[in-house]
């Protein structure tokens, strides 16, 4: 059965066509068809807010310029006749050839202009994804009494890696032996386990760190 999709310029149409593809390659299964091209010509720059349809119609773009695998079975956008059926002729109709489809023509204003709205709407949902942030509250404990806390702070602050931002000392109740210290990550780029585990519990820093426990992790 064929589907219908309408107002493919709209959040409205664009929803309905997101949700059609929760669960699809392309729109009539698992190869790509001249129903995809005819959905993706009607489609214009959709942002990250349809993250099926972004996905498909990157797809598409990408896939122009090889024949189309698939078996066709038809799709009907609303607002446009149906095809209909074609009339028996004696006359012997031209073989129809994919290759005669004019799939790289020039680009008009129109689909430049759809082309830099996606580009923009990839770079945005980028700098969205690396801007969440977290404060981290690290106990830093040495392995006795004779630890030199001074070399132990420098230990840990050599640590450097991107998205990794030292802090101030936090107070620690008087004859308690260990270092409290605040820091400020950049999540998609560092990891907690990991700055623990492959840096400050192993040489050099485990000269002076005997164990490192989290006290608090809070997003900014």
């Amino acid at each position: 059965m064929a589907a219908t999709f309408c107002d493919l310029h709209s959040e409205a149409g664009l929803k309905h066509l997101n949700g059609f593809l929760s669960n699809k390659t392309y729109i009539s299964g698992d190869l790509l068809t001249k129903d995809d091209i005819r959905v993706y010509a009607a489609v214009k720059a959709p942002s990250g807010e349809f993250p099926n349809v972004c996905r498909w119609y990157e797809a598409i773009s990408s896939s122009l310029s090889a024949r189309f695998p698939g078996k066709s079975v038809g799709v009907r956008l609303a607002g446009q006749a149906p095809v209909s059926a074609p009339v028996e002729s004696t006359e012997a109709a031209p073989e129809e050839n994919d290759d005669d489809l004019d799939l790289f023509g020039d680009e008009t204003e129109d689909e430049k202009k759809a082309a830099a709205e996606r580009e923009a709407a990839v770079k945005a949902s980028s700098k969205k994804k690396e801007s969440g942030k977290s404060s981290v509250l690290l106990d830093v404990k040495p392995w006795d009494d004779e630890t030199d806390m001074k070399k132990l702070e420098e230990a840990v602050r050599s640590i450097e890696m991107p998205g990794l931002l030292w802090a101030k000392l936090a107070p620690v109740g008087y004859g308690i032996k260990k270092l409290q210290i605040m820091m400020t990550i950049v999540d998609d780029l560092v990891s907690v386990d990991s700055l623990i585990e492959d840096h400050l519990t192993v040489e050099p820093a485990n000269e002076y760190i005997q164990s490192c426990d989290i006290v608090a992790f809070n997003k900014i």
